[in-house]
């Protein structure tokens, strides 16, 4: 065989070992599992009272931990509970007035109405008949013109008192009227939300922790006046703990929401932590700075969130972490099933 048939069958074997091995090389990183670099998310909340005042007591400090429903602090609540009383009162006053629209008048009440119609009734029948007399005396040129005048004013003034007696006594016959009570009952309904508001105030003088968690700051000390919504202490909370990270279009197939993840942090190398993917931004954004990796700082990417399934005290808020999908394929939701939501 000469030496070009030698080299001619070299390169050959060489160009097959290299297709092998880029076949090889291609397959392993086809397989390879995907990493991403990511950070832990805790949300914080900024406590405040509803209303304003005094600060008068703190309970708990910088680093305490806190459970739901626990009382961080206080304001001075006697303002409040001058202002409950005014309100109390004011509702058993229009209540009390709404009965007696609606009950209408007592029985003596009539009985007195009654006997002034009584009094109006002689006191006409009297000018009534002063005046007739008065119209035979002018007949006769017996008076004068003002005197049969001033007789028929004194009657008519009688006849239209005699008529408001009616009225009057009419009116407490029949009771009072529709309109009056639904006035009536509309006052009551003012007073018991103007009372109704001034417990929910005697109530928001007590901040309350809404879950629990770790307090981060105390802004307040007491003695210090307050508005509505100044903050008093910022929360962390303990539940539930999120890792941020952001995944290239690339490899966006991977992540489904359910997807499981292993979760691994620098300070821990023997600790895992699990979690599953709870939420995939469906809008691309430039990798943000705090992503390191090369090969995404220009590229557009996905924002992802994961739900840490087994967080401790550990994880701290914006600490790194390394997310690895090499089993999470396993625990998919099957096609067709409703994804996990965040």
């Amino acid at each position: 065989m000469n030496k070009k048939k030698i080299a001619a069958v070299v390169i050959l074997l060489v160009l097959i070992a290299g297709a092998v091995y880029g076949a090889m090389y291609y397959r392993q990183q086809q397989n390879r599992p995907l990493t991403l670099y990511g950070n832990v998310d805790i949300r914080t909340v900024n406590l405040g009272f509803r209303v304003g005042g005094r600060l008068a007591q703190l309970a708990v400090d910088e680093g305490d931990t806190i459970h739901a429903g626990q009382v961080l602090a206080k304001l001075d609540d006697a303002p409040y509970r001058n202002a409950l009383q005014q309100a109390q009162a004011n509702m058993e006053s229009a209540r009390a007035k709404l009965d007696l629209s609606q009950s209408g008048y007592r029985s003596e009440e009539i009985a007195q109405v009654r006997a002034q119609l009584a009094q109006q009734q002689a006191a006409f029948n009297y000018a009534d008949s002063f005046f007739h007399r008065q119209q035979g005396a002018w007949a006769k040129r017996a008076i004068s013109a003002d005197q049969l005048e001033d007789a028929a004013t004194a009657s008519s003034q009688a006849k239209a008192n005699l008529q408001a007696a009616k009225d009057k006594l009419q009116q407490y016959q029949t009771g009072n009227r529709p309109q009056e009570i639904a006035a009536a009952q509309a006052d009551l309904a003012q007073a018991e939300a103007a009372l109704a508001q001034a417990t929910l105030d005697v109530a928001d003088t007590m901040l309350v922790a809404p879950s629990a968690g770790t307090i981060l700051t105390r802004a307040q000390e007491a003695g210090s006046m307050l508005s509505a919504g100044g903050t008093v202490y910022t929360l962390s909370l303990t539940r539930p703990v999120w890792v941020r990270a952001y995944i290239d279009e690339s490899n966006l197939s991977q992540a489904v929401p359910g997807t499981v993840v292993r979760i691994q942090v620098d300070g821990q190398p023997d600790k895992a932590y699990h979690g599953k993917i709870g939420f995939v931004s469906p809008t691309a954004e430039f990798t943000p700075k705090s992503v390191e990796t090369p090969q995404l700082r220009t590229d557009l990417v996905y924002r992802l969130r994961i739900i840490v399934t087994d967080a401790d005290d550990r994880l701290r808020q914006g600490m790194p972490v390394t997310l690895s999908f090499a089993f999470g394929h396993e625990s998919r939701p099957a096609q067709g099933s409703a994804p996990v939501v965040k």
